[in-house]
């Protein structure tokens, strides 16, 4: 069932994240790019959208051979040489596609290079915070010898600082891609249409070498099922010693994944926030021509959301909560569907004569263990998903536009901050489990591995589950808001 749920989560699930994000980007690009360019969505503006995401996806094609290794090399750093290569063919492509051609602008390069370099110092920090090699995961490891409550607050700590270096590397990006853009703004009317669109393009840039992303990710349930095997096939202690290794690394670098896609999702709200103004803009300006026609005031157009208007105060407060909400209801489902588990392999011991004893030729029930988790799975996610959108559509309602760009503004920066902490702190407890095992501050069996073991069932869910979940979730409200735009403009209440 662990077997299954490795693919399930890292491969399949952070698959469907990364897509999402990539997705989201380009179609917030996109859309900025299309206004940009007098509707066209293959203007000057969106070509560039385009070439720069094909010429990411033909760097990590390059990238992904340039990932060797000899037999006493390090796997973490054959991983990491190939994203950072990735990353140099990516810049020099896109430097060249602007060099060629016509109306592509350095600016917008600028802003799509500084995504990506920020992306890569992103994955840099989370490394340090979580690789077994760095003294976090050590100081972590050597608290766990007092004790859970040590290795549980060690951790917490150290989650948190390792969020950080990973928001404010947000934060300039941003800023950067936003000074970038408005540079080419040919009026000051326009300054924030095309600020945005150069922050949609940082977006764009940070996750244009997804296919990168997405092979080191697949890396790690790899090696971490070849140990499952080996465990059960019994193959001996030096080859469970290898893919312990090779799994120590896939930990590191998905959770350097993580921290990538995590950065990402933060720029491409950003970006689908621009996108939501310009759709909100392209909508008032339809219905000013009707307002024009029947002699009525024109609806003024949305260029900034001012946060001292309690409107926008009142939908940031509502925005910043959904994520921990959020979070809270898909760990409890985790707990929900562990004690369900944990309740059918109780009764499999119980009711299958020779299970307990292991018996040759007694086979336990293990469609049953994998169904609890998968269908489990769907229905506590339903609910969480649920929330967000009906509190989406509730402060719109509420408040209006102005309410969407508080609630919008708030969710990025709660979101942001609780999926960082939680997948750096489920790979830091994860790491820390697996520096003990390998012998160090008492080895396995140890109290510090029993303490270490409690860290690990608490970042579990923290890394696998909430904290790259956070990722959809404020992707999915932004979508929402811009879906039903037009509905906040009529009818909200206040």
């Amino acid at each position: 069932a662990d077997n299954v749920g490795d693919n399930v989560g890292d491969v399949a699930g952070m698959g469907a994240d990364l897509f999402d994000s990539n997705i989201a980007s380009m179609t917030a690009a996109l859309v900025i790019a299309a206004a940009l360019d007098g509707g066209n969505v293959m203007g000057t503006h969106g070509m560039m959208v385009m070439i720069y995401a094909a010429l990411g996806l033909l760097s990590s094609i390059i990238g992904i051979y340039t990932a060797k290794i000899g037999e006493h090399g390090s796997p973490t750093r054959a991983l990491n040489n190939s994203t950072y290569v990735t990353t140099g063919i990516f810049l020099v492509l896109t430097a060249l596609a602007t060099l060629i051609f016509k109306g592509f602008r350095w600016e917008i390069w600028g802003a799509s290079a500084v995504g990506l370099l920020v992306g890569v110092i992103i994955g840099l920090a989370t490394n340090y915070f979580t690789d077994d090699s760095a003294p976090i995961v050590k100081r972590v490891a050597h608290a766990s010898k007092s004790g859970p409550a040590f290795t549980i607050l060690s951790g917490v700590s150290y989650g948190f600082m390792s969020v950080l270096p990973a928001m404010v590397g947000i934060a300039v990006s941003a800023l950067v891609a936003y000074k970038l853009g408005a540079m080419l703004a040919p009026t000051p009317a326009e300054t924030v249409q095309y600020a945005m669109y150069g922050i949609s393009m940082a977006a764009v840039g940070m996750l244009s070498i997804v296919g990168m992303i997405i092979s080191n990710d697949a890396y790690g349930p790899i090696v971490d099922n070849a140990r499952g095997l080996a465990e059960m096939g019994g193959l001996g202690e030096e080859t469970i010693r290898v893919a312990d290794e090779l799994d120590s690394a896939g930990n590191t670098v998905k959770a350097v994944t993580k921290g990538f896609a995590i950065g990402a999702a933060g720029l491409t709200v950003i970006s689908l926030l621009g996108a939501f103004m310009s759709e909100v803009n392209t909508l008032i300006a339809e219905l000013n021509v009707a307002l024009a026609a029947a002699g009525e005031k024109l609806m003024e157009f949305v260029n900034a959301f001012d946060i001292l208007n309690p409107t926008v105060f009142f939908g940031i407060m509502v925005g910043a909560a959904i994520p921990a909400v959020f979070s809270a209801m898909l760990i409890l489902g985790v707990d929900k569907n562990a004690q369900r588990m944990i309740a059918e392999i109780h009764r499999q011991f119980k009711e299958i004569p020779g299970l307990a004893d292991g018996r040759e030729g007694v086979e336990p029930e293990y469609n049953k263990c994998i169904d609890i988790a998968t269908t489990g799975a769907l229905k506590e996610l339903i609910p969480a998903g649920l929330m967000a959108i009906i509190a989406t559509l509730a402060v719109g309602l509420i408040g209006g536009v102005n309410a969407i760009g508080g609630f919008l503004l708030g969710n990025i920066i709660s979101g942001l901050l609780l999926a960082l902490f939680m997948s750096n702190a489920g790979g830091l407890w994860d790491n820390a489990k697996k520096f003990i095992e390998s012998g160090e501050e008492g080895g396995k069996g140890s109290d510090s591995h029993k303490a270490a073991v409690i860290g690990d069932t608490v970042g579990d869910p923290f890394k696998d589950t909430a904290g790259p979940s956070i990722n959809t979730q404020i992707t999915v409200v932004s979508l929402v808001a811009s879906l039903v735009a037009f509905i906040f403009i009529n009818l909200h209440i206040f």
